[in-house]
C-alpha cells in the first residue's frame, strides 16, 4: 500500500481517450485519462460510467441533452445510456470502472487499459 500521486500518473503520458490504470479497488479499475475532442458515442449495457474531472472541463452529451462539468465535479452516467464526453480543451478525468469493460462499449473498438 502507499499513495498513488495523480499528477505524477498523468505526466507519464500525453495522448487523448488512452486510459491508464493507476489503482485497484475492489473489481474495478480506477484510470486516469486525458480528454481532448470528441469521444464516439456509445453506452454500456451492464454498468454505470463514473467520470471526476481532475482538470479543465469536460461536456458530455447525453441523449438530447449536454452537461459542462468542471474541475472538482463528477458525473455519472447511468447504465443503458447513450452517452458522449467531450472537451475542447485539454481535461485530466479520473475514472472507475468494472475491470473488463471496454470504454467504447464494444470490445472491438475499445481502447487497451495499460497500467502505470
Amino acid at each position: 500500500m502507499k499513495p498513488v500521486n495523480l499528477s505524477q500518473k498523468l505526466a507519464q503520458f500525453s495522448s487523448h481517450w488512452d486510459p491508464h490504470v493507476i489503482a485497484d479497488y475492489n473489481d474495478n479499475d480506477v484510470m486516469v485519462v486525458r480528454f481532448q475532442g470528441e469521444f464516439p458515442f456509445h453506452l454500456h449495457d451492464d454498468t454505470d460510467d463514473f467520470f471526476l474531472v481532475l482538470d479543465g472541463e469536460m461536456i458530455m452529451d447525453v441523449e438530447d441533452t449536454s452537461h459542462s462539468v468542471k474541475q472538482g465535479e463528477l458525473f455519472i452516467v447511468p447504465r443503458g445510456v447513450t452517452h458522449r464526453p467531450r472537451a475542447i480543451h485539454e481535461c485530466k478525468v479520473l475514472l472507475i470502472e468494472p475491470k473488463g469493460v471496454p470504454n467504447t462499449g464494444d470490445p472491438a473498438t475499445a481502447a487497451p487499459k495499460p497500467r502505470i
